[in-house]
């Protein structure tokens, strides 16, 4: 076990304290230079910014009791961008017509793990010149269709006014980042050894991340930033297949920035021992038809709900794309929630009572201070999260430009949070959604338990819909029969629609943690929501394989 612990110690040490923070000099001084020596173009960069992610992870995985691999790795990724032209008009302008829309992002670089400065200047000159050429091509395209295109309906700058920062965070310590690999191996085999003890479970897996990353930033503008963010994942999965090919995921997801922050060994135990049973019940669970009526959302299924569909259509850089609904972007001042509803986003915050959040960071990837942001109050719309791609109305960024490594960022969520001026208890709700069924005729409402995740269309032209993936949802008899577990539902609508019908809400908590994919990538965040209770939803049902089970029994 020493052994493993110092071989886990040399990786995190590979390359030494001191000689981290040359790397933000080399940034520093290679965009000092190459800015001067674009200076005498006849288009030229008005800003410039260099982004490196230097990650280190380590990985344990197993399944069904076995260890199927442990290892670590480190990378760094670097990100150029380029503007040319002015605050006003630039180059990053959405253009319209064939690629109307469409964000371009761009994968980012790798750069040597070393701090030799010979290698890391000739990628920082390479994949400078690379974009200053993209951007000088892009921009006579934008000026091209300023000319002879409509007026667009936003007038807004491209890029805002901000004042530039320095901020510098030392390495973490090598005792910060070094758990006890052996011991988690051996976690890990016992996690997803409980996935044996039924022959029907099909996949059973256990899955440890503990990642280190330290954020690189520099701008022409002066600002400087280096900030560390160190986090752990633990993920449990399973999955059966229903005897008429429908594959049944059930899935745990823990989070921490630390091992010591997430639950008790035995408690984890205990909660894939009831995953397990929850599989072997959804083999049997009757097949749900399509549905319309009224539901109670748990506090991890509203997370994943106001995620998706409210989240990111309050993400500024959308609300300027002639190409998306902008569903809320004329209705600021306006009620768009339930009256007790309040929600805002707070990348600043570390912890929500006893969470901790996935989505929290102190500078964006855009060099500015994560802001608190109220964007309902009391159901009232009053903000939107913005980067520093201005909107109408909106000329700064309160810090929520992200991107995932090596991705330009646009404005997405960080901490979303929830909050209920009028909470009622569970067993009141349920009674609400017993009499809203009566009242509809119906013989039952939804409860949705447990949601994986889902996705949300924004376009104009497409329908404005979203479709959320419940994995365990029951229904709930309004003659008093037993609450019955049904499989095959797919939550569907249009966002104005579902969000008029939200009645009221809980007053306990909890938490969805994920990693939210778009144009920029995937950036890590957190939801902490209460029980919603929903007057009138839409389902269909979920898609299923054709594939039958397997013909011989699992060993």
């Amino acid at each position: 076990m020493k052994n493993l612990l110092l071989l886990f110690a040399l990786l995190w040490i590979a390359v030494p304290l001191e000689a981290q923070d040359t790397l933000s000099a080399l940034l520093e001084d290679e965009l000092v230079r190459n800015m001067k020596g674009m200076g005498g173009e006849e288009i030229q960069p008005y800003f410039m910014s260099y982004r490196v992610n230097e990650i280190k992870n380590y990985r344990i995985r197993s399944s069904f009791g076995q260890l199927m691999e442990s290892f670590g790795d480190h990378s760094r990724r670097l990100s150029v961008h380029v503007r040319v032209g002015s605050h006003e008009l630039d180059n990053t302008h959405p253009l319209r017509g064939s690629r109307y829309g469409i964000l371009i992002t761009d994968t980012g670089k790798d750069l040597p793990l070393d701090n030799n400065p010979e290698g890391i200047r000739q990628i920082l000159w390479r994949e400078t010149d690379k974009n200053f050429i993209q951007a000088n091509e892009r921009f006579a395209r934008v000026q091209a269709e300023t000319a002879i295109k409509v007026e667009t309906e936003d007038h807004s700058n491209d890029f805002t006014h901000e004042k530039p920062v320095t901020y510098h965070e030392q390495p973490f310590e090598t005792s910060d980042t070094d758990f006890d690999v052996a011991a988690w191996e051996e976690k890990l085999k016992e996690y997803s050894a409980i996935f044996l003890q039924n022959e029907d479970i099909l996949r059973g897996s256990a899955t440890f991340i503990f990642s280190y990353e330290r954020k690189y930033f520099v701008s022409s503008e002066g600002s400087n930033i280096t900030e560390n963010r160190l986090t752990c994942r633990l993920f449990i999965s399973g999955l059966t297949q229903a005897d008429d090919g429908m594959e049944l995921p059930l899935n745990l997801s823990y989070f921490g920035f630390r091992p010591e922050d997430l639950p008790g060994h035995g408690q984890i135990l205990a909660d894939t021992e009831k995953m397990v049973q929850t599989l072997v019940r959804l083999r049997e669970a009757p097949v749900a038809d399509a549905y319309s009526g009224p539901a109670l959302l748990s506090p991890e299924s509203a997370g994943v709900f106001f995620h998706e569909i409210f989240g990111h259509r309050v993400e500024g850089h959308r609300l300027k794309q002639e190409s998306d609904a902008q569903t809320f972007k004329k209705k600021v001042g306006d009620k768009v929630l339930n009256e007790n509803l309040s929600l805002y986003f707070d990348p600043g915050m570390e912890r929500y009572g006893d969470y901790f959040l996935n989505g929290s960071y102190k500078y964006d990837c855009e060099g500015q201070r994560g802001q608190k942001v109220t964007i309902v109050q009391n159901g009232i719309l009053k903000n939107f999260l913005m980067s520093r791609t201005p909107i109408e109305g909106f000329s700064n960024s309160n810090g929520h430009g992200r991107a995932q490594a090596g991705y330009q960022p646009v404005s997405r969520q960080s901490n979303l949070i929830v909050e209920n001026s009028k909470p009622y208890s569970e067993s009141r709700l349920r009674e609400m959604l017993i009499n809203e069924a009566r009242r509809q005729g119906r013989d039952y409402g939804y409860y949705f338990v447990t949601t994986m995740g889902g996705f949300t269309m924004t376009g104009r032209f497409m329908p404005n819909a979203f479709n959320v993936t419940p994995l365990v949802v029951y229904r709930i008899y309004t003659d008093g029969r037993e609450d019955e577990l049904v499989r095959g539902v797919d939550l569907v609508g249009t966002p104005l629609a579902i969000f008029s019908n939200i009645e009221a809400a809980g007053g306990t908590r909890g938490i969805f943690t994920g990693t939210c994919g778009a144009e920029s990538g995937g950036v890590p965040t957190s939801t902490v929501c209460p029980m919603v209770f929903v007057s009138q939803i839409e389902t269909q049902r979920k898609p299923k394989g054709q594939e039958r089970l397997p013909l011989l029994p699992r060993p």
